[in-house]
């Protein structure tokens, strides 16, 4: 017999005995070994999108990044934001002062070289390069600053040890004008939906919708709109071109020509992906932000009403086919009580539907709750929060959001000004509050509270003692019930009371990584 046999023999012995050995070594049939729990990772890459600030020349804005100190996270990594006008990937230009912005009014973003500011962070630039904000460590905030109408959109980017709850929160003071007063918003992913109940076309207000593209392709997009007879006929809304690593902040009432006090917009993405928020401005009232509400649901929370607000109005809307009849309570200090001449509120399909609720909240903490009255109707909804009197009156928006969950953080919080507010709807929480070091300097403090089922708390926050710059606020909830929360910024220039309000979600700072194992039976099927 020659070599060649032999081999061949031996081969196909060893063959044998590995299938042999999976045949009866396999896993049973009868899952005689259970599969593991998946295991929950700190998430390896972060991405979020700033819109670009102001059109004011007289607009100063502060950015605020923060990453809160995760267990079982990378021992490295980086985090940084740059200007969406930058060139993408493939060398395209993408400049905003190349026309990228539509609608009167808009103005390009002419883009210059970093600086530092007077404290040592970092100057928001335009198009040079260098990023914007460059963060040092976890649990420690890092800031940075800019000027003037144009600061440009951010597109950013953190992975390691700064990716599992990265947060970046945007805060513009407009001393004058249009849309004056305080506005903030809290940098978002992208995505390809969004729904904003509470825009407006009337003639005082000027809203544009920002849609940023952070990818190297180009994203395509509709924008529709709805008001108190449903939707709104807008040809100039369908087939938008965002361009790769650029953004367009698009005038609502180029859109269309009917002037609505209250409406909803939809943007869907029919390729690639945006990050998305309308800026709204009044020319009697001030402006904010108004942030993506979430996504349709029969019940929906609104937290944090300012409890020295002098009106809120109610803004909801229901994409579906059928009628929604919500119950309308406020959840107080002392409970769930319901609004006396506003116990219910009627939602036509696809019908922008509003109540003026005044000062509902009476001088105390308050939150909006909607529960069906009867049949579930999936339906979105924002508050419009208006406080001050006359011509000293200032406006934030709250839309309604999910729960904080495990963990939520919000940036950019100074020694007085901060208002932490926190709902437990259905059942007692026990929550814990933890301020981060100061961004100039100071020492991180915790703590827990306990939040009763059916009532809103402004909550005594902590403060970092020896506290230089700003902090970031983390919320975890510990035990109990579902807990929404807000952050109120409030800044009085020159007697007129400015503020801006944050809602606070879960930061998606870990995953559910499953345990994987070799199963040698696949080779057998």
């Amino acid at each position: 017999m020659n070599r060649t046999t032999l081999s061949l023999i031996a081969g196909t012995a060893a063959l044998a005995a590995v299938t042999a050995f999976a045949a009866f070594d396999g896993p049973s049939a009868a899952g005689a070994s259970a599969p593991k729990v998946a295991a929950d990772l700190p998430v390896q890459r972060t991405s979020l999108l700033c819109p670009a600030p102001s059109i004011s020349d007289i607009a100063d804005t502060s950015y605020t990044s923060f990453t809160p100190v995760t267990q079982g996270a990378a021992s490295s990594g980086k985090a940084q934001l740059q200007s969406a006008a930058e060139q993408s990937a493939d060398g395209t230009d993408n400049s905003q002062s190349s026309g990228s912005q539509t609608g009167k009014g808009a103005k390009g973003s002419k883009g210059t070289k970093g600086t530092k500011d007077s404290k040592g962070g970092q100057k928001a630039s335009g198009a040079s390069g260098q990023p914007v904000l460059t963060p040092k460590a976890p649990g420690t905030p890092a800031t940075g600053d800019s000027s003037g109408a144009d600061a440009p959109a951010l597109i950013g980017t953190a992975d390691g040890q700064f990716a599992p709850g990265w947060t970046v929160q945007e805060t513009t003071e407009v001393a004058a004008g249009t849309g004056r007063g305080l506005q903030g918003v809290t940098c978002g992913p992208a995505d390809t939906e969004f729904w904003f109940p509470g825009a407006s076309t009337a003639a005082s207000r000027t809203d544009y919708v920002h849609l940023t593209n952070p990818d190297d392709s180009a994203a395509v997009v509709d924008i529709e709109l709805y008001g108190k007879d449903g939707a709104i006929k807008s040809p100039l809304g369908e087939n938008l071109t965002v361009p790769p690593r650029a953004s367009k902040p698009i005038l609502l009432s180029t859109l269309t020509d009917t002037q609505q006090p209250d409406l909803t917009v939809h943007v869907s993405v029919r390729s690639g992906r945006v990050g998305a928020a309308v800026q709204a401005l009044d020319g009697k009232t001030g402006g904010d932000w108004l942030a993506a509400a979430a996504d349709p649901a029969p019940s929906l929370v609104l937290p944090g009403i300012p409890k020295d607000a002098t009106d809120v109005r109610l803004i909801a809307f229901t994409p579906g086919g059928d009628d929604a009849d919500l119950k309308v309570r406020l959840a107080s200090p002392d409970g769930l009580i319901t609004p006396a001449g506003n116990e219910t509120l009627h939602v036509k399909s696809g019908m922008t539907t509003a109540a003026d609720l005044g000062a509902v909240t009476r001088g105390e903490a308050g939150s909006l709750v909607l529960t069906p009255t009867d049949r579930s109707v999936p339906v979105v909804a924002a508050l419009q929060v208006v406080r001050g009197k006359g011509d000293k009156q200032e406006t934030a928006f709250i839309p309604a959001t999910a729960p904080v969950g495990t963990r939520a953080t919000v940036a950019y919080n100074s020694g007085t000004g901060t208002t932490l507010a926190l709902t437990a709807p259905t059942a007692t929480a026990t929550v814990k509050v933890t301020a981060s070091a100061g961004s100039d300097g100071g020492t991180a403090a915790t703590k827990t509270y306990t939040i009763k089922s059916g009532t809103t708390q402004n909550v005594d926050v902590p403060v970092p003692s020896g506290l230089q710059g700003t902090y970031a606020l983390t919320v975890e909830t510990t035990s109990g019930g579902p807990v929404y929360a807000s952050r109120t910024l409030a800044a009085t220039e020159a007697g007129v009371p400015g503020f801006t309000i944050q809602t606070l979600a879960n930061d998606r700072g870990m995953v559910a990584v499953p345990e994987t194992t070799e199963d040698l039976a696949v080779l057998q099927k």
